[in-house]
């Protein structure tokens, strides 16, 4: 098992080499070893888990980030239900890649949205640090999947005559109502 492991943390051996080296021979020692040690290990970090609400947080916290992101993602590729279309590798990649940058537009977007509402007067006293930490530019109540849109590369995008609509999803929903009291 030392050997193994050893491999790969000097790569001079690929995990997925080992794998298939056991998958023909499942009941080989080393490897029903591997299964305790990673079933010893999973047990570990499940302790850990009930025991620090702090481990519990951060988890929750990336989590909730995750779900946002794909929330956004599917707000982004509405068109069959976000689903790639193609099993052509090169088509998913150029798929995934587009929604990487529509997502960091809308992110960059949504920035300058909350830094117009920032910097007002009134919201300097009103919010605290921690609630600046809180806030995300990851938020589409105001994206329209549907419909037509003119673009005018000729000029700047006017930010403060947007407005926000309500919501359609409840990930947002904290983001919306600080754009909105505004």
């Amino acid at each position: 098992m030392i050997k193994y492991a050893t491999a790969i943390r000097t790569r001079t051996a690929s995990t997925e080499a080992i794998l298939r080296r056991f998958t023909r021979n499942a009941s080989h020692p080393t490897y029903a070893a591997m299964l305790e040690v990673g079933r010893a290990q999973k047990t570990i970090f499940v302790a850990r888990y009930l025991r620090l609400r702090d481990l519990q947080r951060e988890i929750e916290e990336g989590l909730n980030v995750m779900e946002s992101s794909n929330g956004a993602n599917f707000v982004i590729a509405y068109g069959k239900g976000g689903e790639i279309a193609s099993n052509r590798r090169d088509e998913q990649e150029m798929f995934v890649l587009c929604l990487r940058i529509l997502q960091s537009a809308l992110v960059f977007v949504n920035t300058l949205m909350v830094q117009d509402i920032l910097g007002e007067p009134e919201w300097v006293d009103l919010l605290t640090p921690a609630d600046r930490c809180g806030l995300t530019p990851l938020f589409w109540s105001h994206v329209r999947p549907y419909g037509e849109v003119n673009l005018d590369m000729g000029t700047r995008l006017s930010l403060a005559a947007a407005s926000i609509p309500c919501s359609r999803a409840p990930a947002d929903q904290a983001a919306r109502s600080t754009v909105e009291n505004k």
